[in-house]
């Protein structure tokens, strides 16, 4: 019987060692890669995970910079930046974005109506930058704010340094405000920039010269706990926490005198319209007023939808701009501007008379172009017609020059394009021609210019339309003989660190050359005359003056009036009764100041627009005088 070995010891141990071996270098190649994944996370990568770390406990919180004071030309404080609170939002903390919204509206802390802008705007920002959802909250909203606290991850309330208008709705148009950024505001800008910022430039100033305003944002890390919220660190200062000191935008000095636009906003209250002030000499603006206006704090505390609906729904309009974008018929203001076109032209000599029976016809027409004097101001030349305002004389005058030379004369004068003013919104106004009603109307029957479309435009009505601002500016151009400035609002950057005032160059733009230059004079005379000699139509308004103005008082007709009625001042509705216009300089023989005044629906100009412009030269030319 064969004998079978069961069991061998050798083979055994011999796969019990290979085991082994293959074990250990399991266990080898395992500790390797963790000693080298180790060492790639401890040494290699160290300061990368440093980072990350201290993203767990730290939080950035920006520090904005201060916003640039504007000054007036004297150097009153007209915008400035006072502390105050403000609740923001850091996404990647509140958890359930619209949860935590509904709860700032039930809290009070929130306008239903602000929801939706403050979601849109809110995810358009990085996870973890803190957002503004409400400027500049008073004791109330602070203290509702402090009951909740532990209702709002993610929600802080931040003391920031927020916009505010020391003089309320003086000179708001010109100055403009800032609001809350929306996503279109995102969409334009540099977001880099606006890290951590609520507010930004609206419209005005304070949007034309936003880059400079703005200043460079800073930041800091603060130590946070689980919550989110800062803390002290243990056992003193807490290593390598970064920072970034922020540095305060440039200040602006304008032109503008606030003294005196308050002088011409009091002569305004009440009523709808526009006054502008130039200096001749510079095209610096004195005076930027639009009425009725608004406060602009408002805007920087954060308006809510149903303020800012109001506001737009007010049939005044006073978020309406009417010194760059109210277009009107400048009337018998232009009156001075047309005679210079004759006189430079040849068609008319100052000498040269005509009669006026208080009405006009083209040849061979039997349709009557009436005066505003009924029955007709008898035999005038030149000087006298400017004086009386006589419409019948400039109805022949523009039917001598026709509208090609009118046109053209009146473009040269800065008519029917926009001055240039160094901020944002200004229209153009219209200077009418054959070719601009080609291109105006798609019918050949429409696009046909007619005798009596010209004959029209000599007392500023028809298709013709410009701006408080095109009107101040001709006035200007008038009263330096030629001279050309662009307008401007900032005379000057302001240094935030040591006050350096660095002055803005004057703009000089070609003047206005003519074949005689004497012919200034003769229109400059003529415009004295208005104001001081018999019959001038706005003698009333300078009775007693320290000084000398040349003027011109102009009446813009709202709707037609047919040939066989009559214009009622009393039976007419407000808004339908013509507007009020005057222009002028004065010193009349040493111009400082240029002015344009428009009263809506305010009648006459010798009695609703001169005396504003008498209390703005007064303030201007004689303060303390009386």
């Amino acid at each position: 019987m064969r004998r079978v070995r069961i069991k061998d010891e050798n083979l055994e141990q011999r796969v019990f060692l290979q085991r082994s071996l293959i074990a250990i270098a399991v266990v080898l190649s395992l500790l390797l890669l963790l000693s080298g994944r180790a060492f790639w996370l401890q040494v290699l990568r160290h300061e990368h995970y440093s980072v990350l770390s201290q993203g767990n406990r730290a939080r950035i919180e920006p520090l904005p910079a201060n916003r640039g004071v504007i000054f007036d030309r004297a150097g009153r404080v007209i915008a400035e930046n006072t502390p105050s609170y403000q609740l923001e939002l850091v996404r990647e903390q509140a958890g359930d974005l619209d949860a935590t919204l509904a709860r700032l509206v039930l809290i009070g802390l929130l306008e239903q109506d602000d929801v939706d802008r403050v979601r849109r705007l809110v995810q358009s920002r990085r996870a973890f930058e803190a957002v503004p959802v409400r400027l500049q909250l008073d004791q109330e909203a602070i203290a509702r704010y402090a009951v909740h606290r532990y209702e709002l991850p993610g929600v802080f309330l931040e003391t920031r340094m927020a916009r505010h208008y020391p003089y309320g709705e003086l000179g708001a148009h010109a100055l403009g405000y800032v609001g809350a950024i929306s996503e279109n505001d995102l969409v334009r800008v540099d977001k880099e920039r606006y890290f951590g910022t609520g507010v930004i430039g609206k419209t005005g100033v304070e949007r034309a010269y936003e880059d400079e305003l703005l200043g460079t944002g800073g930041y800091r890390e603060v130590l946070v706990n689980a919550e989110g919220r800062p803390v002290t660190a243990l056992g003193g200062q807490a290593d390598n926490l970064r920072s970034r000191a922020p540095h305060a935008g440039r200040g602006l000095r304008l032109t503008i005198d606030i003294e005196l636009q308050r002088v011409a906003e009091q002569a305004m209250a009440g009523r709808r319209g526009a006054v502008v002030a130039l200096d001749p000499s510079t095209g610096d603006v004195l005076v930027f007023a639009s009425l009725p206006g608004f406060d602009p704090n408002g805007f920087a505390r954060g308006i809510s939808r149903r303020d800012y609906l109001a506001l737009t729904a007010d049939p005044d309009q006073p978020l309406f701009n009417r010194v760059l974008r109210g277009t009107y018929p400048p009337g018998s203001t232009i009156k001075p501007v047309m005679a210079l076109a004759g006189l430079e032209y040849q068609v008319v000599r100052p000498e040269d008379t005509i009669y006026c029976p208080g009405h006009y016809s083209l040849p061979n027409s039997r349709h009557q172009f009436h005066d505003w004097k009924h029955e007709g101001h008898g035999t005038v030349d030149m000087r006298r017609a400017v004086m009386q305002s006589c419409d019948v004389y400039f109805y022949r005058l523009a039917n001598a020059l026709g509208i090609e030379r009118i046109h053209d004369a009146m473009s040269r004068m800065g008519f029917g394009a926009p001055t240039g003013i160094d901020i944002a919104g200004e229209r153009g106004g219209v200077m009418p021609s054959p070719q601009w009603k080609k291109t105006l109307f798609k019918r050949p029957e429409q696009q046909a210019w007619f005798p009596g479309e010209t004959v029209i435009l000599g007392i500023g009505q028809g298709y013709w339309a410009a701006t408080p601002l095109q009107l101040a500016n001709a006035t200007a151009l008038l009263a330096a003989r030629g001279r050309h400035f662009r307008p401007r609002l900032v005379r000057a950057f302001v240094d935030p660190v040591n006050g350096a005032v660095d002055e803005r160059a004057l703009q000089a733009l070609p003047p206005v050359e003519l074949k005689d230059s004497a012919n200034w004079e003769v229109i400059v005379d003529a415009m004295v005359a208005v104001t001081s000699g018999p019959g001038g139509t706005a003698v009333r308004a300078s009775r007693g003056a320290a000084y000398s103005i040349a003027g011109k008082t102009g009446t813009a007709q709202v709707y037609s009036v047919g040939q066989t009625e009559k214009y009622d001042e009393k039976t007419v509705a407000e808004r339908l009764r013509d507007h009020a216009l005057f222009v002028a300089f004065a010193p009349a023989d040493a111009p400082k100041i240029a002015i344009a005044v428009l009263v809506e629906n305010g009648g006459h100009g010798s009695s609703a627009a001169a005396p504003i412009a008498r209390a703005v030269f007064d303030a201007y030319l004689a303060p303390g005088a009386g």
